[in-house]
């Protein structure tokens, strides 16, 4: 296992596990191109819904500005609740309850709309038979479109490659499932055992006791399936983390899959429960629309703050002259290393040590000035250069010196892998206190909870939070 998971990470990301030599090789393989992940049935679906709105519309003929109305309700909450997601089960009767609870919720939003703008009753009425007509026709071409992607599965093939990840006997019999069941869409090509049981023999598909990441980009496969070993295998959690990275669908068996229900999430591979794990941040539409606000944010922010900026900067040189502005070398997204910028809050000395030495409360270097800064943050105020340079975004895990971020690798589970995303200015772990001389294991955990949470609202409710902690700081 120790083996499996050192290729893993070691394929990933450039920094230092427990127990890992420091220099390691960068990964080789490149993710998958778009094209490949787009999913036939999930296509189909979503013409199938477009092509009985405008059948709908055309039969009506309800005009252009209610024909609009009814596009947009469709397409939002049929979207919104995932009707065309891609799938493992194609089920109509299993996906029927989502499908109508979406048209019942097109048909509210379109009698609202109806009622709040004022129209009359004729275009009210009109919008809600596009609605139910489209939902009649839509439901009634759905099943052939789920009975023509499982007879393409099982006649033509069309399954998406796959790797499966885990322990002896239940990987061999995922795997074996899916080799007599095509019609789930997964075909496998290879099986990488972890834990202590022993691995099945005679399964028809490459064993891979190597680099996992090489061997998903050399074997094509486009999904990998995760079954832990127990209650902590880490080489899972970095099989997980390595297939991110390469734009792979990541599906997990989850420990008590016997007592797992059907919800959100999960899939089914026969009778093994299989839940969905959210794609790398850094590869969905929202993170380029993150990367647009927070770049017009800092850059207005600097131009609003320079005075204060300038002000600080005369305080710091009268206090112990210059430079004023500090910079230190950070481990951003990837460990790669940026230049960081600060306000300088410490007094030059004669030897820098800045590189290697932990700040710690207390420091006789400090004076008045610094410490006022620290306190109220106005030392990192420069950083916001970095934000629009794209060295770091607004919100996302602190940055941290290279030589903490190899000693707290090979100590802390984990830590190596907040650098999927990049740091930010401020973060998670830092609204819940956790600044300055505090918990490592915590920030860590904090920052992978972050990175598998990632979403815009997310980023905005930590914003909102940080802007709370300043100003209670200031008053205590």
């Amino acid at each position: 296992m120790t083996e499996l998971r050192d290729a893993i990470v070691g394929a990933t990301l450039p920094l230092p596990r427990r127990g890992r030599p420091a220099a390691r090789r960068r990964n080789p393989a490149r993710p998958r191109p778009l094209l490949a992940r787009v999913n036939a049935v999930a296509v189909l679906l979503a013409a199938v819904d477009g092509g009985a709105w405008l059948t709908a519309v055309l039969r009506t003929g309800p005009g252009p500005v209610c024909a609009a109305v009814t596009a947009v309700a469709l397409a939002g909450v049929r979207v919104g609740g995932r009707v065309h997601r891609r799938r493992l089960w194609l089920s109509w009767l299993q996906d029927l309850p989502r499908s109508v609870t979406t048209a019942a919720l097109a048909f509210a939003l379109v009698t609202g709309a109806g009622l709040v703008s004022g129209m009359d009753s004729a275009s009210t009425a009109a919008m809600q038979e596009v609605i139910l007509l489209a939902a009649v026709l839509s439901e009634g071409v759905r099943p052939l479109v789920f009975a023509f992607g499982r007879w393409a599965r099982r006649r033509l093939r069309r399954c998406d490659r796959a790797v499966v990840v885990g322990s002896g006997l239940l990987g061999g019999d995922l795997v074996r499932t899916m080799l007599e069941h095509p019609e789930f869409g997964l075909l496998p090509v290879g099986f990488a055992p972890s834990g202590d049981a022993a691995a099945p023999a005679g399964l028809p598909v490459e064993r891979i006791d190597g680099d996992l990441t090489e061997a998903i980009a050399r074997l094509g496969a486009g999904t990998v399936v995760l079954a832990p070993a127990g209650d902590r295998d880490a080489a899972i959690v970095d099989a997980a983390i390595g297939a991110h990275r390469l734009g792979c669908v990541t599906l997990v068996l989850p420990h008590l899959f016997e007592l797992c229900p059907d919800g959100p999430g999960v899939d089914r591979l026969r009778s093994y429960p299989l839940v969905w794990l959210g794609g790398a941040p850094t590869r969905r539409p929202a993170w380029w629309v993150k990367r647009a606000v927070e770049t017009t944010l800092a850059a207005a922010a600097l131009l609003l703050l320079a005075p204060l900026i300038a002000c600080c900067a005369v305080a710091v040189a009268l206090e112990s002259g210059f430079p004023v502005v500090f910079r230190q070398v950070r481990v951003g997204m990837d460990g790669r290393t940026f230049l960081l910028y600060k306000l300088r809050s410490v007094r030059p000395s004669a030897v820098d040590d800045s590189q290697t030495r932990w700040s710690v409360a207390g420091d006789s270097r400090v004076g008045p000035v610094g410490r006022f800064l620290r306190r109220s943050s106005l030392d990192e105020l420069p950083q916001l250069w970095n934000v629009v340079r794209g060295d770091m975004c607004l919100v996302g895990p602190r940055p941290e010196r290279p030589v903490f971020v190899e000693e707290f690798s090979a100590v802390h589970d984990l830590y190596w892998a907040r650098h999927r995303v990049p740091t930010g200015l401020t973060g998670l772990a830092q609204v819940h206190g956790l600044r300055g001389d505090t918990s490592i294991a915590d920030r860590a955990r904090y920052d992978n909870y972050y990175i598998a949470n990632w979403s815009l609202w997310l980023d905005a409710k930590i914003i909102i939070l940080t802007v709370g902690e300043l100003l209670c700081r200031r008053q205590r």
